[in-house]
């Protein structure tokens, strides 16, 4: 065990086991409910162990790690979590408490009027703009916003997947992360910062003063991060995780890398089937670039929607797999 993880504590290594899960959990694109049902427990199980409100057990662990193909990255997590007990029971000075964590704020209830997403690629690197219109329909204002950033290039391996981030994990620097709300810079702070998965809290502030989404109101905001195609791979989810009016993707590639694209979309109650509409393409001769473009409106919630392409001019031998949010 490294030195890193000898000072993990007990707290850190149950945010840690939960923030596990729910990275694989994701990549596969199930929802709580079917990886509950694949495992044998309950959803609320699942969803409380997700948030840190259930202790991690060896039989857990080991029963998600088999289901979500994680390659033993879980049962080390576990792992993890009982050496950090373990050193608990040491005479030391006890940890804080951990602070219990709304999502939002209490009687908060955001909707997303529009989202879209725009993937720009220049052959080496991607750019993701991620553009909301959210609404807040409840009774308290809203001070913070959470995104998720997930990665796996190999899904279909996930003990090369593991090892190739633990060589080469994400960094905010590459990310080179941005966030803006009606034109007014949004500070952020990160929430989980792991090799291959990052969430992070978007703040209605800045250094100039604080900007609080109140109920009633609706806003804009935008954020955007890069990533290199040594770490992204050729897939492009959205998750529905809010309920949501108007959900749209356009992906922007080289014309001469030839790119195709297809989709599938999944929800609670079917498997991936193709996406329902095919994207729209346009090729512009002059700019050299071929986008697709591809919308629905009132998806589902907790529907999923993945866009995956591959480059005819420059072909991938692996399958490949990416999630942001």
């Amino acid at each position: 065990m490294d030195t890193q993880a000898e000072t993990v504590t007990v707290e850190q290594a149950i945010a840690n086991f939960s923030a596990e899960v729910a990275y694989w959990r994701e990549v596969r694109g199930m929802s709580k409910k079917t990886l509950a049902a694949a495992m044998g427990y309950t959803p609320s199980y699942v969803s409380h162990m997700e948030a840190g409100r259930t202790k991690p057990s060896e039989d857990f662990a080991r029963i998600a790690d088999e289901q979500l193909n994680a390659g033993k990255a879980i049962c080390n997590r576990w792992c993890e979590y009982e050496a950090a007990k373990a050193r608990a029971h040491s005479p030391a000075v006890p940890p804080p408490p951990r602070r219990a964590e709304q999502p939002y704020a209490t009687g908060t209830a955001l909707v997303v009027e529009h989202d879209a997403a725009r993937l720009d690629y220049d052959g080496s690197m991607y750019r993701l703009t991620m553009r909301r219109l959210l609404r807040n329909t409840g009774n308290d204002p809203i001070t913070r916003y959470l995104i998720r950033i997930s990665v796996d290039r190999y899904p279909g391996e996930p003990e090369r997947s593991n090892e190739h981030y633990r060589a080469h994990p994400l960094t905010w620097a590459e990310l080179n992360l941005t966030a803006c709300s009606c034109g007014e810079e949004m500070l952020w702070e990160a929430k989980h910062d792991r090799d291959a998965f990052k969430e992070v809290w978007l703040l209605f502030e800045n250094s100039e003063g604080r900007f609080p989404l109140y109920p009633g109101e609706s806003v804009w905001i935008e954020y955007a991060y890069s990533v290199s195609d040594y770490k992204w791979g050729r897939w492009f989810q959205r998750a529905v995780r809010l309920p949501t009016e108007h959900l749209e993707v356009q992906l922007d590639f080289p014309l001469a890398l030839d790119p195709v694209v297809w989709g599938t979309e999944t929800s609670m109650t079917s498997e991936a089937a193709p996406l329902r509409t095919a994207p729209h393409r346009h090729d512009d001769e002059d700019e050299g670039r071929r986008t697709f473009a591809w919308s629905t409106s009132t998806p589902a919630l907790h529907a999923r929607y993945r866009l995956a392409w591959k480059f005819r001019a420059r072909p991938e031998p692996s399958t490949n797999h990416e999630e942001l949010g």
